[in-house]
């Protein structure tokens, strides 16, 4: 069982340049998903072109991750990145999200996500971003 921290980054309608533009920097192999590739989550047709998650892994084991800002969620310069943690490891990560969100602010609970894993996002108690996701 492994789990992995990695900083993942929220753009103003950019992702997919800026994650390209890392990719060249690093090198490695960029993968994309989109907010339209899940119409059953809701999001708007404005929205379906936009980046919903983006994930480079580069030859050296770096994890970078990123997407752009949904609609209804106000876009900050200094608010534009989470910490994220994600594994198969079921047991610690419902702890690590429960000791994360203990005096903190739930922002999407812990739960059964569109694309099959479990996934929650906090602000722990100082005011940091984190997501969890559990491999489904």
């Amino acid at each position: 069982m492994s789990i992995t921290l990695n900083p993942y980054i929220v753009f103003d309608g950019n992702a997919e340049e800026a994650m390209n533009f890392y990719r060249d920097v690093f090198g490695g192999e960029l993968t994309l998903s989109r907010y339209g590739d899940l119409p059953e989550a809701g999001f708007g047709e404005d929205e379906a072109s936009k980046v919903m998650h983006a994930m480079l892994v580069t030859p050296d084991g770096l994890t970078l991750m990123g997407a752009d800002q949904p609609a209804g969620m106000e876009f900050r310069p200094g608010n534009t990145s989470s910490i994220s943690l994600s594994g198969d490891d079921e047991a610690k990560l419902r702890a690590f999200w429960e000791g994360l969100s203990d005096g903190g602010q739930v922002q999407e609970p812990l739960t059964k996500a569109p694309w099959g894993d479990t996934f929650g996002m906090c602000l722990d108690r100082f005011s940091i971003g984190w997501m969890v996701n559990i491999a489904g």
